[in-house]
């Protein structure tokens, strides 16, 4: 999904596109044909109004994976305070590889940001070398994992 994507008024979702939502967060594998008859529409309507859905960047359905199993041993959220312009750091920082979640906060940190690797030398690289390294970065407080114990993505629709 764009990482600046727009969610004003005009993204409003009626009772179709959140029952839509709500399926594909449960199964992502689910076909137009039955996602249609769960919405009383046919195969081409539910495919056309979750097509809408992912070009207003509302939806995305991707394939979700644990790092850790896939030989990523390494993984941590860090807490970075910038100085300067936050966004431009921001999509400095989102271009760096093995950097998988960033969002821009309020409070002690002005960016959280997600990051996975091999293993603990190229942890120290992106988070020493290249993270530390973008312009704009005062200070980084590393939260290394030991195991991530909930990973939903069925919090359905409001």
């Amino acid at each position: 999904m764009d990482q600046h994507a727009d969610t004003t008024k005009s993204d409003k979702l009626d009772d179709i596109d959140r029952t839509l939502i709500t399926a594909l967060q449960r199964d992502g594998r689910l076909g137009y044909a039955e996602l249609g008859q769960l919405v009383g529409l046919t195969a081409g309507g539910a495919r056309r109004r979750v097509m809408r859905l992912e070009e207003r960047n509302v939806l995305q359905v991707v394939g979700v994976t644990d790092p850790l199993k896939l030989g990523y041993r390494n993984m941590a959220m860090l807490g970075i305070v910038v100085d300067g312009d936050i966004e431009a750091t921001a999509d400095a920082i989102g271009e760096i590889d093995g950097v998988i979640y960033l969002v821009i906060g309020a409070g002690t940190f002005d960016l959280l940001v997600e990051v996975v690797a091999e293993d603990a030398s190229a942890l120290f690289d992106v988070i020493g070398k290249q993270i530390r390294a973008v312009p704009g970065v005062t200070r980084t407080e590393t939260f290394t994992y030991y195991s991530i114990h909930t990973h939903r993505f069925t919090w359905g629709t409001r």
